[in-house]
């Protein structure tokens, strides 16, 4: 048994511990149920309970999520439409979020998908923000996927 100060109290009887916890008014909690013998400690649960929610708020804080925004292109898609496109990957990237980059093959488009990497490939080479390549170009049925992530 452990005091709530940390201190060792030694080995004793279930009834004594809740005892002595009662005096001190907290309460008993079981530490290491698997242990020979288990061990318990006196401490004040509540108190304790919102410290270890108020330690995981703070994490959820400081923590940043990733998102996966998506950039849709086509086969035939022009250079300005292309350019404009590119900002808007370029600012997903700096912000901290992956990008996915997909061309939809349509009709005859799927006999040609070689269009669609060099289309990639012009993509990735306007792009000024630094990022990795984090899945290389690849076909999936009908689409080709790309995704892209800001450097660290």
């Amino acid at each position: 048994m452990v005091d709530s100060g940390g201190e060792q109290l030694g080995v004793m009887p279930l009834r004594q511990a809740l005892e002595i916890a009662d005096q001190k008014q907290l309460d008993l909690v079981l530490i290491a149920p698997n242990a020979n013998p288990p061990v318990c400690k006196i401490m004040d649960f509540g108190k304790y309970r919102f410290e270890v929610a108020k330690k995981e708020k703070e994490a959820r804080k400081k923590q940043h999520i990733i998102d996966v925004k998506e950039v849709r292109l086509s086969a035939s898609i022009e250079e300005h439409d292309m350019g404009v496109k590119a900002k808007h990957a370029d600012k997903f990237l700096r912000s901290g979020d992956k990008v996915k980059v997909s061309i939809r093959f349509r009709g005859r488009e799927m006999a040609h998908r070689e269009i669609g990497f060099q289309v990639m490939e012009k993509f990735n080479n306007m792009l000024t923000a630094e990022m990795v390549v984090e899945r290389k170009p690849r076909v999936e049925g009908r689409s080709m996927i790309m995704i892209l992530a800001p450097k660290e």
